[in-house]
């Protein structure tokens, strides 16, 4: 049993935040900005429905240990077997869900504010009484996967086990990788104080960086905003803030590194993982040669993509090359000026009502009852995500809101993955969470609803310029540049298994793979060699990224099919989306006749990019 990760897309786009008479004037440009109303699942930490949850919590495990330990294989096999187990399955779905609130509420207070003492106490002290309790629930999994397969199959006839049927074949996926029993509770309970210890440590050192631009002491999230600001001599030196902060913890983020890498090659030795990604892979439910051939699509396809945009953007620049801190610069043509928060609702809510008047009235509720926060706080987590929480509850979302066009895109992308957590809950916490393979489909979809309603509504030439080129530019930090990411990732974990690495070779490997991604057009300048420092993912979920390009290539067909579509897309698409964890991903693009194991299907999703440069191309 776990706690649910939020979904998350840092280290794709950067979200600013401010401080002090900064923020009250960003505030006053975007209009005020809703926080969430986390009382939905506890009124505060001292909430004493918590403490009264955490000890119902260890009883429930406790309970569910002396009722079931030892008993598995007699009791299935047994002729109501299937009753038996479906009971069982029921009570850990329960003590699941109630896992998830607890959970969850930790983590959103934390994301909240991850520098305030009581509240880095109070993560600390749930994450370690959650982690206490579920020592008792490891043996489920454990022992179900023990029992012969004809067996569980016999069971599985009676109507009530026949409705956890995913969850259990999903689950029987593991069992090739699980280790015996006591083995399996010491790697639980040392978590705590390894690979979490180091993702806390990680995220407070963050939040805790400060950046020295024209004179303010700045947090990472406005310090990476400037890199997209006008201003050519603000870019550089938020670019040169940067790279000397990071270069003053390199130490401590190689330690991190390192660590964590070896951390995950113990424990895939252990289980018997042949490849550093084999594990995502098995947990995504995803084949190791679709994600190589989706990987070899894209790395053969950066010459006519990022090579050939940001080539393009050099020229509307009136360079040769743009200097690695001006990639994501604003074009000189586009639009100026903030979009406010009730304008970016408004966009967003409008673009999904075209498509679904259901999905619209779902991502309405997130403003309505309060379940995102969207301003820019000192100790907040920076990026974006919309974390599920647990199906007895709701999802909620977190982002940095400054109202950039990117703002508005990364609200429609949030609310995707929202509407998504909410059609798919109705599963039940043990079913409702979808593989990364499909993780992302809904939030690019949300995205490219959005993007092609505010360009259906442009009509002047230079804005539509202006909006395509923002588009694409996204893209490519979805698809090319989740792809460097992971061949990053690959070279690290493949590399540690000889011994550390220091931060100036981590640093190499950072500048090899981001050369070959960006090409000859972006000028790569000193101290960009540790910008691999602040990306989350490679901390929090390793081989994570990936599941970035592989939403964004499969909404790029599945896109094709809809404006092709006859009625009943949209019914089919929401299907999709309600089915949750209940069917694998090549299952699921049955009905929309995709099929991700074709070579050429990659190739399709990156044709749609290498379309919109061609436009681009055409119009100077």
């Amino acid at each position: 049993m776990s706690v649910k990760s939020a979904t998350s897309r840092a280290g794709k786009t950067s979200r600013k935040s401010a401080t002090g008479s900064k923020a009250a004037t960003a505030k006053s440009r975007t209009g005020k900005l809703p926080e969430w109303n986390l009382a939905d699942l506890y009124s505060g930490i001292d909430a004493s429905e918590i403490a009264r949850d955490l000890q119902k919590m260890n009883a429930d495990c406790t309970a569910f240990e002396t009722d079931y330990k030892g008993k598995l294989g007699e009791n299935v096999a047994r002729d109501d077997g299937g009753s038996w187990l479906a009971e069982a399955v029921r009570r850990y779905e329960a003590i699941d869900d109630l896992a998830g609130r607890l959970g969850s509420y930790a983590g959103l207070v934390h994301a909240g504010d991850s520098v305030d003492p009581a509240i880095s106490k109070f993560y600390g002290d749930v994450s370690e009484r959650l982690t206490a309790a579920s020592v008792h629930l490891l043996f489920f999994g454990l022992e179900l996967n023990r029992i012969d397969d004809a067996v569980i199959e016999r069971a599985m006839q009676t109507a009530e086990l026949a409705h956890y049927r995913p969850w259990v074949e999903d689950l029987r996926k593991d069992k090739p990788y699980q280790l015996e029993d006591r083995v399996e509770q010491l790697f639980h309970e040392k978590s705590q104080s390894g690979y979490a210890a180091w993702n806390r440590l990680f995220d407070q050192t963050i939040s805790g960086l400060r950046f020295k631009v024209g004179g303010k002491e700045l947090a990472i999230e406005p310090t990476l905003n400037l890199l997209q600001d006008r201003a050519p001599e603000k870019r550089k030196a938020a670019g040169q803030a940067l790279a000397k902060t990071f270069k003053d913890n390199e130490r401590t983020f190689a330690l991190i590194t390192n660590t964590l890498a070896k951390d995950k090659e113990i424990s895939d030795r252990w289980r018997g993982f042949q490849d550093v990604a084999d594990s995502r892979h098995l947990n995504n439910r995803v084949e190791r040669e679709v994600v190589d051939a989706l990987v070899g699509s894209v790395r053969a396809a950066y010459p006519r993509l990022s090579h050939r945009y940001y080539s393009l953007k050099a020229g509307w620049f009136k360079k040769k090359k743009l200097a690695h801190w001006d990639r994501n610069a604003p074009l000189p043509f586009a639009a100026t000026g903030t979009i406010a928060w009730p304008e970016a609702q408004k966009m967003v809510l409008t673009a999904y009502r075209g498509f679904s008047a259901e999905m619209a009235a779902i991502a309405e509720r997130f403003f309505t009852d309060r379940w995102i926060d969207a301003p820019v706080r000192p100790g907040k987590a920076p990026g974006a995500f919309s974390h599920p929480t647990t199906p007895s509850a709701h999802p909620y979302v977190l982002m940095n809101y400054q109202g950039k066009p990117r703002d508005v895109m990364t609200l429609a992308h949030e609310l995707g993955h929202g509407v998504h957590q909410v059609l798919a809950a109705k599963n039940g916490a043990l079913m409702a969470p979808t593989p990364l393979t499909l993780a992302e489909t809904a939030s690019v979809f949300g995205e490219m609803l959005t993007f092609k309603r505010l360009l259906s509504q442009t009509k002047n030439a230079k804005q539509r310029q202006a909006l395509l080129a923002g588009k694409v530019e996204d893209m490519i930090n979805t698809v090319v540049r989740q792809i460097a990411f992971y061949s990053f990732e690959r070279a690290i974990h493949t590399e540690r298994k000889n011994g550390e690495l220091t931060a100036e070779r981590i640093g190499q490997i950072w500048l090899s793979v981001q050369g070959e991604s960006l090409g000859p057009a972006i000028d790569i300048r000193p101290g960009y060699e540790n910008f691999w420092m602040y990306i989350p993912h490679f901390i929090h979920s390793p081989f994570y990224v990936y599941a970035y390009a592989f939403g964004d290539c499969l909404v790029n067909s599945l896109y094709a099919v809809y404006e092709n579509a006859s009625e009943g897309f949209a019914e089919r698409y929401l299907a999709m989306l309600a089915a949750g964890g209940t069917k694998h991903y090549s299952e699921l693009l049955k009905p929309f006749g995709l099929d991700a194991k074709d070579p050429k299907f990659w190739d399709g999703g990156l044709s749609v990019i290498a379309g919109m440069i061609d436009e681009l191309e055409e119009m100077g």
